[in-house]
């Protein structure tokens, strides 16, 4: 496990905000590091494997604003292969095994209410294995995986960036 301080989780704050952020403006920002420590962490961070830096594409924008999570029920046996197949469709934003009455939980991006009823019966129901799916759609998403962050960590530091905005301001 890597042991990450208070001026990394920052600077991954910041990134989460716009990961195009200059390293000049976060180091402004942060008010006590200079760009190179910026960019010079960023690095560790990245080689790491801590985080990573990548375009994410909003769904919407493109035209695909049916969002739904689907359960499903699956055989005995079959859990991780059925799993896999899902993973496989481009329909699938995420999957992830689970326990309880259904055994695979996925969430699922299409265009339509029409196209998420079709994926749902003609793909996931015809995989060998699925006993049955229990889809929702979801009309309002808050929070996603790409900004997600320690929550011991995150409420602090919250904080710190937004007082020293306000000193900043004042200046």
């Amino acid at each position: 496990m890597n042991k990450l301080d208070r001026t990394d989780w920052e600077i991954v704050l910041l990134l989460n905000e716009d990961g195009r952020m200059p390293n000049t403006e976060i180091a402004q920002r942060l008010g006590n590091v200079s760009a190179r420590t910026v960019s010079n962490r960023i690095k560790s961070l990245t080689k790491k494997g801590i985080i990573s830096i990548r375009a994410i594409v909003n769904p919407e924008a493109v035209g695909y604003s049916v969002l739904a999570d689907i359960y499903i029920q699956v055989e005995p046996g079959q859990v991780r292969e059925v799993a896999e197949e899902v993973a496989n469709y481009p329909e699938t934003s995420y999957v992830a095994c689970a326990t309880g009455s259904s055994e695979v939980s996925i969430q699922v991006l299409v265009r339509s209410v029409q196209e998420l009823f079709n994926f749902a019966n003609d793909q996931i129901g015809k995989i060998s294995g699925v006993q049955r799916t229990q889809t929702y759609i979801l009309p309002l998403q808050l929070k996603d995986i790409d900004t997600w962050m320690p929550p011991d960590i995150i409420l602090d530091i919250r904080d710190g960036i937004k007082q020293k905005a306000k000193q900043t301001a004042q200046v």
